[in-house]
């Protein structure tokens, strides 16, 4: 059975409109590529209240990570460390090795720059304070460290929502991880495109290739009006070895395309992709 992952995405930006939640979707996908699968992802905003509520909800239903996104920085409203603490019970307190990365980083871009003297003031030491039993992981690309903490069984993960921060820190720190968490499990995937059926027709055609392939499962996106029919079936499966995965998708597909051209619908099949 593939490990649990649970997201938790801060923001009031995510609120409001104003930025388009594209971490939730890298993150997904990456970690689905690993052999993990994503049970639920959340979005907040930047209230310690809200945080803490999150985390404790998410905690409750015992997933094996979780992994949250934004409020790593050095402005106010920068509050997921706050929220872990009180969620978890733990001190927030200066971390001398998180610390000693922020102070590397700031050494680095006062040289940069020209400048022979950095300050290590208020709101960048902010970003060194952190959970008492946490630790630091480094950022490769911003300034802020990420964080991982254990609570019970869970294991957290704090990434900054910066997206170039927040890949370069899952793919160093994060992915092996779950990686070695996951084992051999494989994900496996293709798309089988079909036009001249109606979704609503094609509805109890999915069900039954289904049932007769249960470790297969298969979403329909609709690409064209009703009376113009154009869906994208896309068949997905978790499985021991890529080879199992592969057979079991590829059993499941072709089902389903013999079943469409019985109903008089033609077909186009996507490049199989094992993640």
């Amino acid at each position: 059975m593939a490990k649990c992952v649970e997201m938790v995405s801060v923001g009031n930006e995510l609120l409001i409109g104003k930025t388009l939640n594209t971490n939730a979707k890298w993150l997904a996908k990456r970690i689905t590529s690993l052999g993990l699968s994503v049970s639920r992802i959340t979005v907040i905003g930047d209230d310690v209240k809200e945080i803490v509520k999150a985390l404790r909800e998410a905690v409750h239903r015992s997933p094996d990570f979780i992994i949250t996104t934004g409020g790593l920085g050095p402005t106010f409203d920068d509050k997921t460390l706050v929220g872990i603490a009180e969620a978890f019970g733990f001190k927030l307190q200066v971390n001398k090795k998180a610390l000693k990365m922020v102070e590397e980083k700031y050494v680095a871009y006062a040289e940069g720059m020209g400048h022979e003297k950095f300050e290590l003031t208020p709101a960048r030491v902010k970003m060194a304070k952190i959970p008492e039993g946490a630790e630091p992981l480094p950022n490769p690309v911003g300034t802020a460290p990420a964080i991982t903490i254990r609570n019970n069984k869970v294991i957290v993960f704090a990434l900054p929502g910066v997206p170039s921060e927040m890949k370069a820190i899952f793919e160093n720190s994060l992915s092996p991880v779950l990686k070695a968490a996951s084992g051999n499990l494989t994900f496996f995937e293709t798309s089988l495109y079909v036009s001249g059926v109606m979704e609503s027709e094609m509805a109890p055609l999915i069900d039954q290739v289904m049932h007769d392939n249960p470790y297969v499962y298969i979403k329909s996106h609709p690409m064209g009006a009703e009376e113009k029919p154009r869906i994208e079936l896309h068949l997905s499966t978790t499985a021991e070895d890529a080879e199992t995965a592969k057979k079991r998708v590829c059993r499941a597909l072709i089902q389903l395309s013999e079943v469409v051209k019985a109903k008089g619908g033609k077909t186009k099949t996507a490049k199989a992709e094992t993640r």
